[in-house]
């Protein structure tokens, strides 16, 4: 019986699932155990559409298309819960099975402050993550640091440090930090991430720190709420999957990629930080003037109500239809933000004008936990 605090391995039973899945398809597997005895009505997760750079949010209803959504996709920079909230009702009349990397968790947790989400009927199962890659900087990074046509790829991964593809006639990799130092990589914002262990999820699972003779074959699960252990059980007791207690050397190893990676992004916000402290505001009034107020920044942000703006362009400070925005449109939403942007990107990721909205609501917040953690202490989690 799972409990707690419980750190194994697991893996499916399933050798046909084994097979399509990473790292020993334990979360497809319990997420199919979950489908199959009706615990969830529908599990939300990421599957490939046209080609690798195209991920697409899927509710699945059928335990037998769950296949589907196995494995990563890193060139997918969806974020799930404004997929919850604006096309499920918010789990509000149903109960969802969830897959989450921490910016998809963050944005859950920030909605059900707002009564957008109803957490009591989703099971969450959280991803490490590393960081993603924008789909059009990863076609182009393909084709000139690695010298494929991006349309050759059939699969890619993070993995020890490298972004790995695989296309027609064979593999390459190349260190993610030499990709980052000439404007490739990850997204600047999961640069910046400081949540790369989903801890507040029901289940935490991972490659990370899976050794021996089950490296490859396992995923790393820790068990982070009763919810979860209860799915744990009940799937083991199903004989839907396999565990066993981790092995110390391999939580060792987990503990210092986490540290590593930690690390890391304390570094990229020293880096970004820095260089906003002395003219944050000409900053923002210069990148920003390129804005046309195509709501994109406000509709799929969160945290921030689009109904709260659209409804106030006629006072004297943000006048209707002027362009470029006055400065004070984008300084009210960041304003309302200010104390719950998660450094999700997407403001950033969908802005036909390429303005760096994520760097700047993430500064400011940042700015606004170091001025009030003192007083209240340390915050449930980091972004």
């Amino acid at each position: 019986m799972a409990t707690k605090g419980d750190l194994l391995y697991a893996w499916t039973t399933d050798s046909g699932l084994a097979s399509k899945a990473e790292c020993g398809g334990a979360v497809t597997a319990l997420l199919r155990h979950a489908l199959e005895t009706k615990m969830v009505d529908a599990v939300v997760a990421v599957t490939k559409g046209y080609d690798i750079y195209d991920a697409i949010p899927v509710a699945v209803t059928d335990p037998k298309e769950l296949d589907m959504t196995a494995g990563s996709l890193h060139c997918g920079t969806l974020l799930l819960a404004t997929f919850i909230k604006n096309y499920l009702d918010g789990a509000k009349k149903m109960k969802l099975g969830v897959v989450v990397k921490g910016c998809d968790l963050m944005g859950l947790l920030e909605e059900a402050k707002r009564n957008d989400v109803d957490m009591k009927n989703i099971i969450t199962i959280g991803v490490n993550c590393g960081g993603s890659v924008s789909p059009g900087v990863a076609r182009k990074m393909i084709k000139a640091k690695y010298g494929v046509d991006p349309d050759t790829v059939h699969k890619e991964e993070i993995d020890k440090g490298q972004f790995i593809i695989e296309y027609e006639g064979g593999h390459k990799g190349i260190s993610v930090d030499e990709l980052e130092e000439e404007g490739f990589g990850r997204r600047s914002n999961c640069r910046r991430c400081l949540y790369k262990v989903p801890r507040q999820a029901d289940l935490a699972c991972g490659n990370w720190g899976v050794i021996g003779d089950k490296a490859g074959k396992a995923t790393f699960v820790e068990v982070c709420s009763e919810k979860g252990a209860d799915l744990l059980t009940k799937a083991v007791a199903a004989k839907k999957l396999d565990v066993e207690v981790a092995n110390p050397k391999g939580i060792e190893i987990r503990g210092k990629v986490e540290g590593a990676m930690l690390k890391l992004g304390a570094k990229w916000r020293q880096h970004d930080f820095t260089a906003l402290r002395d003219n944050l505001w000409d900053t923002i009034n210069k990148e920003t003037s390129r804005c046309v107020k195509c709501y994109s920044c406000i509709e799929k942000c969160p945290v921030c109500t689009a109904t709260a703006f659209k409804g106030r362009d006629e006072s004297l400070m943000v006048r209707r239809g002027k362009l470029p925005s006055d400065p004070m449109f984008h300084l009210r939403r960041f304003a309302h933000i200010s104390d719950s942007c998660i450094n999700c990107g997407q403001c950033e990721e969908l802005c036909p004008m390429e303005i760096p909205l994520a760097l700047f609501s993430h500064a400011i917040r940042v700015e606004a936990d170091n001025a009030f953690e003192p007083k209240l202490g340390k915050p449930v989690y980091s972004n």
